[in-house]
């Protein structure tokens, strides 16, 4: 799935970086993204107030804090959260708006492989890895969905500078982990879905600086991956960049 994301997001960013000649009416400036005048079924009027924002790719580094330390994971904690939009105007010339819809995240932390997780009783551990095991490499990834709401600023004109602070709530659908160890006849991969006291109930703040189609992007969970009191306690951060098609 991660694979479909990252292609989906190149063909689009290169798409939407190819801009017409100056005397065509689609110049860049004003189509800044892809499907800039898409409006469903029927034409867009010129008059039409501007919307942006519309379809974002969050792309992160992602790490944790708690009972872990912060930045102690390898570089290649790679996520994507894809957001459907509706970008709801608020002034004259949609420098003031919110933003609502729907999204998909796919966070992924990449751990020291001498540490593993466990589970027992419905509780979950992060643990030294036996003597007996050695991987090359541990992950714990997870999907979810949920249900933004933004509060956006921005300045005019097609060049606008932007700022959007919000809030998320949502459903994580599953946490897995995965152990890779290299051997002589290939790679071992080991997944452990087994996370019996996952906090389905997520809730989270992000916001995003930048211009035009462009931006940086910050968010924070909330409330711990897991719910027993007894468990590690780890809230996932994320740090990266947006892009926006239209």
């Amino acid at each position: 799935m991660i694979k479909f994301y990252l292609i989906t997001v190149f063909f689009f960013t290169v798409f939407s970086a190819i801009s017409l000649p100056e005397d065509s009416t689609l110049i860049s400036r004003h189509r800044p993204g892809i499907f800039w005048y898409f409006n469903g079924l029927k034409p867009a009027k010129s008059s039409k107030i501007r919307k942006y924002d519309r379809l974002v790719f969050d792309v992160t580094y992602n790490s944790w804090k708690g009972d872990q330390a912060a930045f102690s994971n390898r570089w290649n904690s790679i996520g994507l959260t894809t957001n459907l939009l509706f970008d709801i105007p608020l002034d004259a010339n949609n420098q003031f708006s919110i933003g609502t819809g729907i999204a998909h995240s796919w966070f992924n932390v990449a751990f020291d492989p001498n540490y593993k997780f466990y589970t027992y009783s419905n509780q979950t551990f992060l643990g030294n890895t036996p003597s007996t095991e050695h991987f090359n490499k541990q992950h714990l990834s997870g999907h979810s969905f949920s249900i933004p709401l933004e509060i956006r600023f921005r300045t005019k004109g097609w060049k606008h500078f932007k700022i959007h602070i919000g809030g998320k709530i949502g459903y994580q659908l599953t946490i897995y982990a995965t152990s890779v160890r290299n051997e002589e006849n290939g790679q071992y991969i080991e997944k452990n879905y087994n996370f019996g006291d996952i906090n389905r109930f997520i809730y989270s703040v992000h916001t995003r600086i930048g211009i035009r189609n462009w931006g940086l992007f910050a968010n924070y969970q909330l409330n711990p991956l897991f719910t027993h009191s007894s468990s590690v306690k780890l809230n996932i951060f994320q740090l990266g960049l947006s892009l926006s098609l239209f």
